[in-house]
């Protein structure tokens, strides 16, 4: 045991068993990265809790000690918000995985923060409810990750983000103090602390109870899938939707790259010699969806779509949406590495941002996958590298940059559901002004003087911005054209 790890060991072990307790090198191993690989580190030690009073003992110990605490839910997250430190604590709570009520009357559930997503729908089904927001990875990912996040999913477009569907949580503070913030009412006077910290990353509190809203099922679900021969095409499509007055349940949309890897891995049936895809979801009334199945036919026709399949059956929809749900990993089979990113634009921008991404894409000599949630503009462009290759990845981070930038020229934001963590620190930069992201420590200082929960992430110092700035960070980079007026 080195050194430095001896006291917090020490502590750590009089509050929880000492198989909670983790802290040898392999041991540590399987924990020193989130879903974004590229970036590891091995923290001190690593706790397991399954108590909140264990939970407050943990914090009240590493304040004593002066040692900065990361939390981790499943390690699903994909911009390094979980990445430890060297000295610093991984505080994982993987084992507060129960669901605590299902109140079909109230239409809501009470859960601990290592709940699946997906066990929360599963456990409502018998009620006649589910739980909206479904990431992809939502098989795996928990609730307390996907609070902290903001996460989104393929219904987010109809049925909101994480943060529309959250109506109390009960967090501990950097003092080891216990707060609910929210409430199962309506609304809650005061301050909306439960949307400050909706999408915070571990920066202001650990969340230990989530109180979430549960929907009715829809009556008649149908999904199309509509064919491009141009991915233009596609995105004015998407655009021609909301123009004639619909809000989809969901509306994804998949470049050829990602329609080919999601074919070979699933086998879903998409048409792999198309150049984009969309899959629409329609909810409601049996008569309602299927007239708005009809419509929506003659209006995808008109704008150019070569085939068009409408699935009924639940067998039928949960096959198309496989493909969509599979495609992070089986873009994973076309290259030994790939850089997931996420960027939000206005609809009205979707087709000038591809043609953009294509144009970088050919200028850094790396192929981009893009397989995202169309209807909101939330942008997942997958780009292929080898790590092995020196200077690769490096120019896949200068090219996922450039998409972060374009995103922000053309009115959008530098994430939308995946978080800023580690990785996307510079480009708030971009994003943000320096009075701007004062405000930002500000809150962070209200919450957490000491800068004990997870240092270091989601917003930059003003220091690196200017140094950023200072190295002409854009310099060598492909300019883009001017934006148009949409």
């Amino acid at each position: 045991m080195h050194a430095h790890q001896a006291p917090l060991v020490s502590g750590l072990t009089k509050i929880l068993p000492k198989h909670a307790v983790l802290w040898t090198d392999e041991s540590l191993a399987p924990y020193e990265c989130d879903g974004l690989t590229a970036f590891r580190q091995r923290p001190l030690a690593v706790a397991l809790p399954d108590t909140l009073e264990a939970i407050q003992n943990i914090v009240r110990l590493c304040q004593t000690l002066r040692i900065p605490i990361i939390t981790r839910g499943a390690g699903t997250g994909l911009s390094g918000g979980a990445l430890p430190l060297a000295n610093g604590l991984l505080l994982v709570l993987s084992k507060l995985n129960r669901i605590l009520n299902i109140d079909p009357l109230q239409r809501s559930a009470t859960l601990q923060p290592g709940v699946r997503n997906l066990a929360i729908s599963e456990a409502a089904k018998p009620y006649g409810l589910f739980y909206a927001p479904d990431p992809s990875s939502q098989i795996a990912c928990s609730i307390g990750g996907n609070v902290a996040e903001n996460s989104g999913g393929v219904h987010c477009l109809k049925y909101g983000l994480t943060v529309h569907n959250v109506l109390q949580l009960k967090i501990i503070t950097a003092d080891g103090d216990c707060l609910t913030l929210g409430s199962e009412g309506l609304d809650t006077p005061g301050y909306d602390l439960l949307a400050l910290m909706t999408g915070s990353e571990g920066l202001l509190g650990i969340i230990v109870e989530i109180t979430v809203k549960l929907l009715p099922i829809p009556n008649s679900v149908q999904v199309l899938l509509a064919a491009f021969d141009d991915v233009a095409q596609a995105g004015d499509a998407v655009a021609a939707i909301f123009a004639a007055g619909y809000l989809p349940a969901g509306l994804e949309m998949m470049d050829q790259l990602a329609i080919r890897a999601a074919e070979a891995f699933i086998h879903a049936g998409y048409p792999e010699q198309a150049q984009a895809m969309l899959l629409c979801e329609m909810d409601g009334s049996p008569a309602e969806t299927d007239a708005n199945m009809l419509a929506l036919q003659d209006l995808l026709q008109q704008q150019g779509a070569f085939k068009i399949e409408i699935a009924k059956a639940a067998d039928q929809r949960a096959r198309l949406w496989q493909g969509r749900k599979s495609a992070f990993p089986a873009v994973g089979r076309l290259s030994p590495d790939y850089y997931c990113m996420d960027g939000t634009i206005p609809k009205k921008a979707l087709s000038f941002v591809l043609s953009q991404i294509h144009a970088l894409s050919q200028h850094y000599d790396l192929s981009v996958a893009n397989v995202f949630h169309a209807g909101d503009g939330n942008l997942h462009p997958l780009i292929l590298y080898d790590a092995n290759n020196p200077g690769e990845l490096e120019k896949a981070e200068q090219l996922g940059n450039q998409i972060l930038a374009l995103c922000v020229k053309a009115g959008g934001t530098i994430t939308g559901e995946h978080g800023v963590g580690q990785e996307k620190l510079d480009a708030m930069c971009d994003q943000f002004n320096a009075h701007e992201l004062a405000q930002f420590h500000a809150v962070k200082n209200a919450f957490d003087p000491h800068q004990q929960l997870n240092p270091g992430k989601a917003v930059p110092t003003l220091h690196r911005c200017a140094e950023l700035g200072a190295m002409h960070i854009h310099h060598g980079q492909m300019p883009f054209p001017e934006i148009p007026r949409f």
